[in-house]
């Protein structure tokens, strides 16, 4: 027999999804799981849902993910991303998007959820000039010690228009886009995404092909909430802003690409996190992996895996596992001329880390 690729990781398997393609995971500080499906083409029942015995169930209720025009602020229509605060909440961010269209006027939103009473605590929307037609929501991360009432911060992941980072004051619901269209937050113009061994690209019905392209992606927090690290979709690499430098309007938005900092190459990347400890988590969708940055930088693989297809996003439970969705983003008819390559179940992963997730508040 001759030599083979090594693959190694303890994976454990959470739950399988034989329905539509899942992207977002979240645990709650009491083990809860959600989990939430864009509405990308497939037959989305719930783009919310909490996984309870095995079995999904629309959260907060299915009348939320039903959306209403009328209830625009309390209905959900394409949700990309969910992440839950350690706090008792449930914050969900929906694109307002659906199919990857401009998004809906006042559809996009980023919404609290209290976990106690399953009810909508708040809910914040955007201006035109901060959510622009181009504009896709990706992810959220939160820092509670930063204002009155907390800052969250947020990925435009625009394949169209402008990458950016949205900085939202959670006491005033003020938003405003940093980083607007500069390098850091924009595809890498020279990079090639190779997944299973073919270069991925649009590749349309009629047959023609084009680049495939995504801004500001992944995004992660310091445990001091004084660095934010993020990473466009279509890149290798991983950069780093001071999150002082991007809540201070006084620090002209053509000024702060001076302010970052690079990391290095850590692999193409859709979801990250980090832990308490500042270690931060990343995929690998070109090599099925996923890779563990210490904070001095050092770099290491502690999961390579035939079965990684696609890590999407991370999450850390307070068990000190980090979960994780693979979900073949990849293998979509978009980029076979069509023909829809995804094989049923997509699945949850989790290995053990024996770290928790990193504090907010």
């Amino acid at each position: 027999m001759l030599p083979m690729e090594r693959y190694f990781g303890e994976l454990e398997l959470v739950h399988q999804f034989y329905g539509a393609m899942p992207t977002g995971v979240s645990l709650s500080e009491t083990g809860r799981v959600f989990v939430c499906f864009p509405k990308w083409g497939d037959d989305v029942q719930a783009t919310v849902a909490e996984i309870i015995g095995g079995q999904l169930f629309p959260y907060p209720s299915l009348e939320a993910n039903v959306f209403h025009p009328e209830r625009i602020t309390s209905s959900w229509i394409s949700v990309q991303s969910i992440v839950v605060d350690g706090r008792g909440t449930l914050w969900i961010l929906d694109t307002g998007a659906p199919h990857f269209s401009e998004p809906i006027p006042g559809g996009a939103k980023l919404v609290a959820v209290d976990l106690k009473t399953n009810t909508i605590r708040k809910s914040y929307t955007f201006t035109e000039d901060v959510v622009l037609p181009t504009t896709y929501l990706n992810d959220v991360r939160f820092d509670f010690r930063a204002g009155k009432a907390g800052t969250a911060y947020i990925t435009d992941s625009s394949s169209k228009g402008p990458g950016a980072i949205i900085v939202l004051d959670l006491e005033s619901g003020t938003a405003f886009r940093r980083l607007n269209g500069a390098q850091a937050t924009s595809p890498d113009p020279l990079f090639l995404p190779k997944v299973e061994g073919t270069i991925l690209m649009n590749r349309n019905p009629d047959g023609s092909t084009s680049p495939y392209k995504g801004a500001s992606d992944g995004l992660a927090i310091s445990p001091d909430g004084l660095t934010l690290f993020f990473c466009p979709l279509t890149s290798r690499h991983l950069f780093s802003i001071s999150t002082k430098a991007l809540r201070d309007q006084r620090i002209p938005d053509v000024d702060l690409p001076d302010l970052v900092q690079y990391w290095g190459e850590k692999g193409a990347s859709d979801g990250m996190i980090t832990d308490a400890q500042g270690n931060l988590y990343a995929g690998d969708y070109e090599n099925n992996s996923i890779r563990r940055i210490r904070p001095h930088g050092v770099i290491e693989t502690i999961a390579h895996d035939p079965r990684i297809l696609w890590p999407d996003t991370f999450s850390i439970g307070p068990d000190q596992y980090l979960y994780f969705i693979v979900n073949q983003l990849h293998r979509q008819a978009r980029f076979h001329y069509g023909k829809d390559l995804r094989q049923k179940p997509y699945s949850l992963l989790r290995i053990k880390i024996d770290e928790l997730p990193a504090p907010n508040f």
